[in-house]
């Protein structure tokens, strides 16, 4: 396959997107997001689903060209209306005032509503950890998970995710991890290559295991830990649509379908400044937690391996399926 420089990769995202018709004005993070994403090793969710945004773009189903607007509740709660556009700018924008309300506070939180596909929670959460902030995210999605005991899906797999931040502006530790037993894109890619699943993956239209992808996506994806995992997407749920405002996941527009019809789900994030909160010790205490794990042979951090990924790309390059590389070049 063909092989992209970090240079390379980010032109090509960029391009893609402002070919596509996003405004180059607010191309920066967004071709961060997915860059990172790429280097970590995620490739389902970096240039895979680049082409959807592009796409979508073309199609009227996300507006390019819209500014997100930012309202203060208070002073440590904001309100992001993405107007129907990206994520990635409605999130930048509200970041920029969220991290000096939390800060000024301590604490603030701030909701994302009329949004689209987060993409990787975790960068954005990892952001916020490398201006010194602890940070939560969360994200909810189309509906792809069934009750426990049910048949019909009524949440997304709907990610949650937190950051850890160390000192120089480093991260810690990272989690970002789905209410589901694996993401629904590893499902979709596997029906594409027309592979079978594991069980454990996801579950029929009946609601019983199945290793058949197209199944699968028919079915339900299966959460992780059962009912615990139903549960934390629901918490998501509650926080991105009932708290922020966006749709409850069978409201949503579709992630894929160029059907010109918006997403419109949310994002919540909260951003607390441990330095203060904790009275100093945040730093030396997370220092003891790491350790007490990373001193153990065979044992590993959360994001370790994204680490170790965004290492070996950087030096080495990203392939990229040369049809793909075509396409987005197409859009640029």
């Amino acid at each position: 396959m063909p092989r992209l420089s970090v240079t390379d990769a980010r032109a090509l995202i960029r391009d893609a997107l402002t070919g596509a018709g996003l405004l180059p004005a607010h191309a920066g993070y967004f071709t961060e997001g997915i860059l990172d994403t790429e280097l970590s090793g995620l490739e389902g969710h970096g240039f895979y689903w680049l082409q959807y945004y592009c796409e979508h773009l073309r199609s009227g189903k996300v507006d390019g060209k819209v500014t997100p607007e930012v309202t203060e509740i208070s002073p440590a709660a904001l309100r992001v209306d993405a107007r129907h556009g990206f994520a990635h700018p409605a999130i930048e924008a509200g970041f920029s005032r969220l991290i000096p309300a939390a800060r000024a506070m301590g604490v603030a939180v701030m909701g994302v509503h009329n949004s689209y596909n987060a993409a990787t929670l975790g960068y954005h959460t990892g952001v916020l950890a490398r201006t010194g902030l602890f940070a939560i995210g969360a994200t909810n999605a189309v509906p792809t998970v069934a009750p426990v005991g049910g048949s019909r899906p009524v949440i997304g797999t709907n990610p949650i995710s937190y950051a850890v931040p160390a000192p120089g502006g480093e991260i810690a530790f990272l989690v970002d991890q789905s209410a589901t037993a694996v993401a629904w894109t590893a499902v979709k890619r596997a029906a594409e290559a027309g592979k079978p699943i594991p069980l454990g993956w996801a579950l029929d239209a009946a609601g019983q295991p199945t290793t058949d992808p197209q199944a699968g996506l028919a079915g339900s994806m299966a959460p992780a830990g059962g009912a615990k995992g139903f549960s934390i997407g629901l918490l998501v749920e509650v926080l991105c649509a009932a708290l922020a405002g966006g749709k409850l996941g069978p409201e949503q527009g579709s992630f894929t379908d160029n059907d010109g019809r918006p997403i419109d789900n949310g994002q919540f994030f909260v951003a607390f400044d441990p330095g203060a909160l904790s009275g100093g010790t945040f730093d030396a205490t997370v220092a003891r937690l790491v350790a007490s794990i990373t001193e153990q042979e065979g044992a590993r951090l959360p994001n370790a391996r994204r680490v170790a990924n965004i290492a070996r790309f950087s030096r080495e390059g990203l392939e990229i399926d040369a049809d793909l590389l075509a396409r987005l070049r197409g859009f640029a």
